[in-house]
């Protein structure tokens, strides 16, 4: 098992996952071509953010993404853990919060001062997971406005 920086000729494994991770959430539906186009965006700029993928041999068995940010609040760069997801027959196997742990290292790493993510209201297994790993609530309401 080892976990690394995603590259581009990962993509399609990558858009396996997402099609698993949003198959499951409310709000999103499986997009390839988007997912490609968004993946791809990420690889290629690192300034904007990182993939991590957890390997099984050639297998990507999970990947999460960090997509970096300023606060002006902290006045350092922070990050949103965009997406968060293993492959259902490696779940429960400690795969995730390996994966988890080693992206909050990279995040450090990086100098990023905060770790902000979002799951749905109703997710209760991915709430607590999270909480493991020292997330908590906050008190900010999310809210958007989808412009495409």
């Amino acid at each position: 098992m080892s976990i690394t920086l995603a590259i581009e000729k990962d993509i399609p494994e990558l858009c396996r996952l997402l099609g698993y991770l949003f198959a499951q959430e409310a709000e999103f539906k499986p997009d390839v071509t988007a997912q490609q186009r968004g993946l791809k965006a990420i690889i290629q700029s690192p300034q904007a953010g990182a993939i991590l993928v957890s390997r099984d041999g050639d297998c990507i068995i999970g990947m999460v993404s960090l997509l970096y940010s300023i606060s002006t609040a902290l006045g350092g760069p922070v990050c949103m853990l965009e997406d968060m997801v293993i492959a259902p027959e490696y779940r429960g196997s400690n795969k995730g919060s390996e994966l988890l742990e080693q992206a909050i290292h990279y995040a450090e790493q990086q100098g990023v001062m905060r770790i902000t993510l979002l799951t749905d209201h109703d997710n209760e297994t991915a709430q607590r997971f999270y909480q493991r790993q020292g997330f908590a609530f906050s008190t900010m309401q999310v809210m958007r406005k989808g412009l495409v």
